[in-house]
């Protein structure tokens, strides 16, 4: 496993996920009408809430990213985030309306991050 290129990945992962949930959090309609979804007040309060999950999230990635002594906890944290961004990317994918260029761009950035989350945890020192 290749400590530093996961640590690296958790960075970069926190700051994307940071910036989607200041988005979600402060224009829910707009990504719900990129994502070409219906926008009504349920819809935009589940973004929110989405947004306020997300937040904590890059908080715990960006604080994953400072493990220093545990080579077998930033293994276990790769292996959640190649699952977690996997399935991002999947759901993207599959979301119930036409696919456009954001959905689709969104799917890439989560399949992006499963991928070198993957190399990072299958490449030596």
């Amino acid at each position: 496993m290749y400590q530093h290129g996961i640590k690296q990945t958790l960075k970069a992962g926190s700051a994307v996920f940071g910036a989607s949930a200041i988005f979600l959090i402060v224009t829910p309609k707009l990504f719900l009408d990129l994502l070409d979804l219906e926008s009504n007040d349920q819809m935009v309060w589940s973004m929110r809430m989405i947004g306020i999950i997300l937040f904590a999230l890059a908080g715990n990635m960006w604080q994953n990213s400072k493990i220093t002594n545990n080579a077998a906890g930033l293994k276990y944290v790769g292996i959640v985030m190649v699952l977690a961004a996997a399935g991002l990317g999947f759901l993207t994918i599959f979301i119930p309306a036409t696919l456009n260029p954001f959905t689709i761009g969104y799917a890439a950035i989560g399949f992006s991050f499963a991928l070198v989350y993957l190399i990072n945890l299958i490449k030596k020192p």
